[in-house]
């Protein structure tokens, strides 16, 4: 230990200062600027800042290349290791033991929890995945216009299957926004007719660039997509939900359109096999029918068509004869019956004619007498209906006093309002008619 009253040297003091310092061993989180990494230097060099304060650091190249992080300016970082004072300089350093990109970090944390939760809701179970079609129609790309994967989508599909028409769905694929255009471009082409399968794609970049690719939303956009969905993003090693979720994963955007899109040759060498196969099977049918053909020719029955029918027409035949051998023998014993019946009844007709006429003769009395007391109640219903018409006739009322008043044209006057003074009008009265000029006009008093 040092006391005030001891004067130290300046090489002494910054000893001093430098083990106490070496000593604390601590961890931080901060932003990455000033990077200096040049090849043939024994350290890196760079400094860690936030919002008010800067603190310099150097790493040993050793222990950076074991590290596996490759910094850069601008990039969030969580550095371990302990403060130095660099004696020749006077100057206060941190000396860096380990380095990781700190918002990576956090964001593969959160990446692999909702892996986890969307494994368990059977998302990325394989059974649930769709074959995809051998010859699509119309192709979908989800991509961002500008980028270098719709040209690599574009130029694989030109030269290996120019048939289909591709229907692309420029969108932004990362930066704030990125989850929303991405998702709403695959429901976008999932309701354009036609489209039997969706590329989502993109070029490579860092972790932070694909992470809206491990975005739940896209992840759900994907599952309930009508049609299946091939996803191509970023490199090979690189691996989203996206991709987990999807029908089929394929390693880049190139892969992806060589996975939805057959080979032309291969289409044609296919279309040739098949055209074989249908030309063997055809000509196999056309030789199977034409020996079963045979065979039924050679049956007697096609030969000759009366041994199809000899058994009936010999019954027939038989039936002819026993119907002429039984029909005069039915015929003279209805005639044997017809006779007595003729006779029965010669015998008992004037018994049955007597009692006819007397049951018709008491029928008419009857009727006459009926008929009487009917006219009776018919002309009583008639005076009655008579009377109640004359009462009701026009001509009666006007017998008792009354009068009608008709225009000129012959409509009927019903209001004084329908007159006017000077007006000719014609009266009816019960025994004929009066011609009249209204001298004027009013209501009742």
């Amino acid at each position: 230990m040092t006391t005030p009253d001891r004067s130290l040297s300046v090489s002494d003091a910054m000893l001093l200062a430098k083990g106490a310092l070496e000593g604390i061993r601590i961890k931080v989180v901060g932003e990455v600027s000033e990077a200096t990494i040049k090849p043939g230097y024994k350290a890196i060099y760079f400094s860690l800042k936030d919002a008010a304060s800067v603190m310099p650091c150097l790493m040993w190249r050793d222990a950076y290349d074991a590290a596996g992080v490759r910094i850069a300016d601008g990039q969030l970082v969580e550095v371990t290791g302990y403060f130095t004072a660099y004696a020749a300089k006077g100057r206060l350093q941190f000396q860096v033991r380990s380095v990781a990109a700190a918002g990576e970090g956090v964001l593969r944390l959160q990446v692999a929890e909702l892996a986890r939760r969307l494994e368990a809701e059977g998302l990325m179970d394989a059974g649930r995945k769709r074959a995809l079609p051998l010859f699509p129609r119309a192709i979908g790309l989800v991509t961002s216009p500008r980028g270098k994967a719709v040209h690599d989508v574009i130029r694989t599909l030109a030269r290996r299957y120019p048939f289909a028409e591709l229907v692309i769905a420029g969108v932004q694929v990362e930066g704030d926004g990125a989850v929303a255009a991405i998702a709403g471009g695959i429901e976008a082409l999932g309701r354009v007719p036609g489209v039997d399968v969706v590329i989502v794609g993109r070029g490579g970049g860092s972790y932070e660039d694909l992470m809206p690719f491990n975005a739940e939303a896209v992840a759900r956009a994907i599952v309930a997509c009508p049609v299946p969905v091939v996803t191509g993003i970023g490199h090979e090693p690189d691996t989203s939900i996206a991709d987990m979720v999807a029908d089929v994963r394929a390693s880049t955007p190139t892969a992806a359109a060589e996975t939805v899109a057959p080979e032309r040759g291969d289409v044609a060498r296919r279309l040739d096999s098949q055209e074989r196969l249908l030309g063997r099977a055809l000509s196999h049918v056309v030789r199977d029918a034409g020996h079963r053909l045979a065979l039924v020719a050679a049956r007697d029955v096609m030969q000759e068509p009366s041994v199809l029918l000899a058994g009936r027409l010999q019954a027939l035949d038989l039936a002819a004869g026993s119907l002429r051998a039984a029909l005069p023998e039915r015929l003279s014993r209805q005639d044997e019956t017809v006779g007595r019946a003729g006779e029965a009844l010669a015998r008992r007709g004037p018994l049955l004619t007597g009692r006819h006429e007397e049951r018709v003769a008491d029928i008419a009395d009857r009727f006459l007498s009926a008929g009487g007391s009917l006219l009776e109640d018919a002309e009583r219903l008639a005076a009655t209906a008579a009377a109640r018409l004359e009462d009701l006739s026009p001509l009666a009322i006007l017998g008792r006093g009354y009068a009608v008043c008709y225009e000129e044209g012959g409509a009927v006057v019903r209001s004084y309002a329908q007159a006017s003074s000077g007006q000719r009008v014609r009266v009816r009265l019960g025994d004929g008619h009066l011609g009249c000029i209204v001298e004027d006009t009013g209501p009742e008093d």
